[in-house]
């Protein structure tokens, strides 16, 4: 069964692809939680970070070299954050790996 995310790199549930390349997709949250907060994803999907493997080590660099030239993108020259939310307690709520790319305010911390 395909998950939220390959559904929608596969067309089949439409979304505002703001980013896309042969590893990797990105679109904006549909609840943002700040003026700019996209959800960057392996197009090969990987349930969690905890459960990523070492086969997986070029896609975790390609996600993370990517998410700035994304921030960049979407004009958050001051700025931004990422999160990578693993497990259930952790927020996780679709199980497919992704990274919150979050700008365009001041961010606090610790989050809550």
């Amino acid at each position: 069964m395909k998950t939220l995310f390959e559904k929608i790199a596969d067309g089949e549930i439409p979304s505002k692809i703001v980013y896309r390349d042969d590893l990797c997709c990105a679109i904006n949250d549909i609840n943002p939680q700040a003026p700019v907060h996209v959800l960057l994803f392996p197009l090969k999907p990987i349930p969690r970070v905890s459960e990523a493997g070492e086969g997986d080590a070029g896609i975790l660099a390609h996600l993370m070299l990517t998410a700035p030239k994304i921030a960049a993108q979407c004009g958050l020259k001051n700025g931004f954050r990422l999160v990578i939310n693993n497990g259930l307690q952790a927020g996780e709520s679709v199980p497919h790996m992704h990274i919150h790319i979050l700008g365009g305010r001041p961010l606090a911390w610790p989050p809550c």
